[in-house]
C-alpha cells in the first residue's frame, strides 16, 4: 500500500475516532489485527476481539488528534483522550498490511508536573490542546 492510500484510511480513522464511531475503527482492521497494551502487558489477537473490547469498554474517550506521521505502511499518530474530564496523553503505531491494520501498539500518559530541577533548561509549554500557536 502507497503513502496516499495509507493517508486516505488514516483520515477514516481520525474521522472515526473524533466522532466516537468506534465501529468505523474497526472497518480498518485487518481480521488477524494484533493490538497491544505494553503498560498493561496485554495482547488483543484479533478483530473479533478487539470489538469485543470496544463494545464493552465503559465510557469510550473522547479522542483528538495532535499530529500523524506516515512512512509507507507505518503510522505514528499523538492524540490527547479525555475520560470525563480527565485528559491522557496517547501515541499509537499502526502497521498496515493490504490497506488495514494488522498491528496498533498504544500508549497511554497521564500529564504530571515537570520538576523544578530541569526549569533552566527548559521551555514551559501550554498545555496540550489549548496551543495558540501557529503551525
Amino acid at each position: 500500500m502507497g503513502e496516499e492510500e495509507t493517508r486516505k484510511v488514516v483520515e477514516k480513522a481520525r474521522q472515526a475516532m473524533e466522532s466516537g464511531d468506534y465501529r468505523g475503527l474497526e472497518d480498518l482492521m485487518h481480521e488477524d489485527v494484533v493490538q497491544e497494551w505494553p503498560q498493561s502487558g496485554e495482547r488483543i489477537r484479533g478483530k473479533k476481539n478487539v470489538k469485543a473490547i470496544n463494545d464493552a469498554y465503559p465510557g469510550m474517550p473522547d479522542a483528538k488528534l495532535r499530529r500523524v506521521t506516515i512512512g509507507g505502511d507505518l503510522v505514528v499518530a499523538e492524540m490527547l483522550l479525555n475520560y470525563g474530564g480527565k485528559t491522557v496523553h496517547g501515541a499509537t503505531i499502526l502497521e498496515f498490511k493490504d490497506g488495514k491494520v494488522v498491528k496498533q501498539t498504544d500508549y497511554f500518559a497521564d500529564p504530571f508536573e515537570a520538576p523544578e530541577w530541569r526549569k533552566q533548561w527548559v521551555e514551559k509549554m501550554e498545555p496540550a490542546g489549548t496551543s495558540t500557536a501557529k503551525n
